[in-house]
């Protein structure tokens, strides 16, 4: 089976800014049918579905939350059909702002756990409940959100880096695992995006630094690296699984 963008059912989760909102305008600019998921973000998603058009709707839910995953796929399957790609973007609260993050003298593991539950707990509860529908038509298409800092780790983002980490061998192990029924699974790690709310802490000078070490002397924006998760969810990407897939204007090569 291979399903065109514009025949797709697509939840974002986080989609109701930054990088999260550029996908869910990506995927709807191609015709698909897009939920944007958000956690407390009601008026932010719910300006950007009807700024989308009547193929997109707000759905709330706590990624963290198995229960609330499975009633929310259940309600974007009644109002626009079974999902066929989930994109985990939901982040848990944090802010890129290098100087101000704890280093290990002062990280707890509540930080970590944190990042843990909405990285790892929370595209385990989405799989989960993505699983049945998509293994009865044997088509099924599971992107997640990673970064660069695995190759490049040079902020002190041990919380945030450690969950995407364990976030990249869910998305190999799953590949391996739901393969068979025609799902695949990748990612696509971006390195700092200019700019999202979580970025705009980021010092200017950090920017042009980015710029000035990549290849193409800029700093990736959140609708090149959408583009990129689009490519995973198409036609063109049938034959990839368990990738991750760097997006950041050369800066690191992985």
């Amino acid at each position: 089976m291979t399903t065109t963008l514009s025949q797709q059912t697509v939840i974002v989760t986080g989609a109701a800014r930054g990088l999260g909102a550029a996908i869910a305008t990506a995927f709807a600019r191609e015709g698909a049918k897009v939920a944007i998921n958000y956690r407390a973000s009601s008026q932010e998603a719910e300006a950007l579905a009807a700024a989308l058009g009547d193929r997109t709707g707000a759905f709330k839910a706590d990624v963290r939350d198995a229960e609330a995953v499975r009633k929310m796929v259940a309600e974007v399957t009644h109002i626009f059909g079974a999902p066929t790609t989930v994109v985990h973007n939901a982040l848990a609260d944090f802010s890129f702002n290098g100087d101000a993050r704890p280093k290990l003298d002062r990280l707890t593991w509540e930080e970590m756990a944190s990042q843990l539950d909405t990285a790892v707990k929370g595209a385990l509860n989405l799989i989960q409940a993505v699983r049945p529908a998509m293994a009865s038509v044997g088509f099924g298409r599971i992107v997640t959100i990673g970064t660069n800092l695995f190759q490049n780790p040079v902020v002190p983002y041990h919380d945030y880096t450690a969950a995407k980490g364990a976030l990249l061998s869910l998305t190999r192990t799953a590949a391996a695992e739901l393969g068979p029924l025609g799902i695949t699974v990748n990612m696509v790690s971006g390195g700092l995006l200019r700019t999202t709310q979580a970025s705009s802490a980021t010092p200017e000078a950090v920017f042009d630094l980015i710029a000035a070490s990549t290849p193409l002397r800029r700093v990736t924006t959140p609708e090149e690296a959408a583009d990129a998760v689009l490519f995973f969810a198409s036609p063109w990407a049938r034959a990839v699984t368990g990738q991750n897939l760097i997006v950041d204007g050369g800066l690191v090569f992985g």
